[in-house]
């Protein structure tokens, strides 16, 4: 196990060095002047190609790319905002937290609701129920965040008045947040449970156990429910790190000031070293993701942890 890790933890280092050279090489060749963004719109020439020279931009792309890299893997430096002119290491550190309290939230909402309906799906297959709960799938695997988001406001806020539509300071505020990010990865974790759960009760080792006379309950909930979550682990765990890039939508329709917000802004005034850090960070992040659930494969199925000896 300690050598699966180590050897996951060395392929993290080429993943994270190609995530960087790619978004930094899109944000070198895409358009507009970050120096005339932070200089404003009334600058004089003079001035922009001042801010420019300071800031490095008038070198070519590999030794503005050089540089970063010499910074982030000597220092762990991810550089200054441009118009703050803070270290963007803080700025992340500042509203990192808000995003992973969304995104956690988000994620216990859709296991839940998944795990709990996908169950339920399998067990009445082919009857009404499951019908409406497969409807139910359908329609948050087809529906955008940042229509589910809308819609929440419209309904809870605008019509019912009984949940507030922007904030994420107190619990009333979470609610719509977390169940707008939340909904379509409960429906993709929902359609997985049930085509797991379903394979996993056509077994016969589920018929012995029934002619055993034992409890329903045991069977569903010890036998099946623990070999099917294999696949649902790895469904779990994709959702996880993509509620990290959908907590950019949710944070800018709600106005919370999360790390997607502040991508958002950042775009809008070409700081650059703002949206390849936070790019960074969520690529990290995403990656230990991936390598805690592989880890989790081996507590839950024996023969695949024997396969990481």
């Amino acid at each position: 196990m300690t050598k699966y890790i180590l050897k996951r933890l060395l392929i993290l280092i080429p993943t994270l060095l190609g995530v960087s050279f790619i978004v930094f090489l899109l944000l070198y060749l895409s358009p507009g002047d970050a120096a005339l963004a932070v200089a404003g719109p009334n600058a004089t020439k003079e001035a922009v190609d001042s801010i420019r020279e300071s800031l490095g931009l008038n070198e070519p792309f590999i030794v503005q790319y050089g540089n970063y890299l010499k910074n982030l893997i000597f220092h762990f430096d991810l550089g200054t905002s441009y118009h703050s002119g803070r270290p963007v290491t803080d700025t992340l550190i500042r509203v990192f937290p808000t995003t992973l309290k969304l995104a956690g939230g988000a994620l216990i909402i859709a296991i839940i609701m998944g795990i709990i309906f996908g169950v339920i799906a399998a067990l009445k297959k082919n009857t009404f129920i499951d019908s409406i709960i497969t409807a139910f799938g359908m329609i948050g695997l087809a529906m955008p965040i940042f229509w589910s988001g809308l819609l929440l406001i419209i309904v809870f806020s605008t019509k019912l008045k009984i949940l507030p539509a922007s904030g994420f300071s107190s619990f009333k505020q979470m609610i719509l947040p977390w169940f707008a990010l939340g909904f379509q990865s409960s429906a993709v974790i929902m359609r997985m449970t049930r085509s797991a759960m379903l394979d996993v009760l056509d077994k016969d080792y589920i018929r012995t156990a029934y002619a055993k006379g034992l409890s329903k309950t045991k069977i569903i909930f010890v036998h099946a429910l623990k070999n099917a979550m294999i696949p649902v682990i790895t469904t779990i765990g994709l959702q996880a790190g993509g509620l990290l890039g959908g907590s950019i939508l949710t944070e800018t329709i709600f106005s919370i000031p999360g790390i997607g917000r502040l991508m958002v802004d950042s775009v809008k005034t070409r700081d650059y070293p703002i949206i390849l850090g936070a790019i960074m960070l969520i690529a990290i992040v995403y990656s230990v993701i991936s390598i805690a659930v592989d880890i989790l494969y081996g507590f839950i199925n024996p023969r695949i942890k024997s396969e990481y000896k």
